[in-house]
Formats: structure tokens, sequence, C-alpha cells
């Protein structure tokens, strides 16, 4: 008999050397503008990776990013999203391996994801310099 949990209550730490995330971005997006673009991953700029903030690190995660900062991810190597509570405030974590992560950053990337700045469709190139942290 399956159990249908609305959401996990309690702590969690991951295993090993890997990654939970929070507040990774799906869907449709809206430009400092106020414009809204539909959500079109694989359609038209084809597919991307995100950024994740790091909600905790396994005990062997020895990696340079601390919990708190954002990683980028391999389009696709994140699990599907558990809910989970912690204090009354429900979020969705997702387990990330730390052989995908491509990059990282100690504050919140311009937009949460990549290819944001080309919504009109005629884009498909990302500048890999813009995600290169300068320390």
């Amino acid at each position: 008999m399956a159990i249908n949990l609305t959401a996990i209550e309690g702590s969690l730490t991951p295993i090993r050397d890997h990654i939970l995330v929070e507040e990774m971005h799906f869907g449709e997006q809206k430009t400092k503008s106020g414009l809204i673009i539909r959500s079109d991953d694989g359609e038209t700029r084809g597919i991307y990776p995100r950024w994740g903030k790091v909600y905790a690190k396994g005990p062997e995660n020895k990696d340079e990013y601390d919990v708190g900062d954002w990683i980028l991810i391999e389009h696709g190597r994140w699990t599907r999203g558990i809910l989970f509570n912690e204090d009354g405030n429900e979020k969705t974590l997702r387990r990330v391996d730390p052989e995908n992560v491509l990059a990282y950053s100690d504050k919140k990337p311009d937009g949460v994801t990549i290819g944001a700045e080309y919504a009109d469709g005629d884009h498909a190139t990302v500048d890999p310099g813009s995600f290169v942290n300068p320390n």
C-alpha cells in the first residue's frame, strides 16, 4: 500500500557528497520590465542548466561552495522535487551529485535561469564566461 505524503517534516542531511538544493526556477519567467516569458525549456532556446541554492551538503562534500551559495547544475542532473516542511515553511528540495555542478556564486545570479536574456527565440548561445566565479 502506497503512502501519500504531502510534505516531509524534520531535518534532512544528504548522504556522502550529495547536495540538496532549493529555489530552482521552473516555468515561466518575468523580465525586469514586467514581460512574461512562457516556459519553453527545450522548445525555442534549447535545453539549459539551472541555478539552485545549496540547502545542505553531505559530510564527504569538500567543494568550495557553502550552504546558502548558488550552484549552476547541468541540465536534468537533479532529482524530482520533494516537499519539505521546516518550521512551517514548505520548500521543494532536489538532490544533485557534485560532479554535475558547473559553477558557483556566493550571490544570487541575476535571473536564476540561463537563456532568459534571449527571449526573441532566435538565439541559443550563452557566454560561458558570464558564469565564472571572479574569486
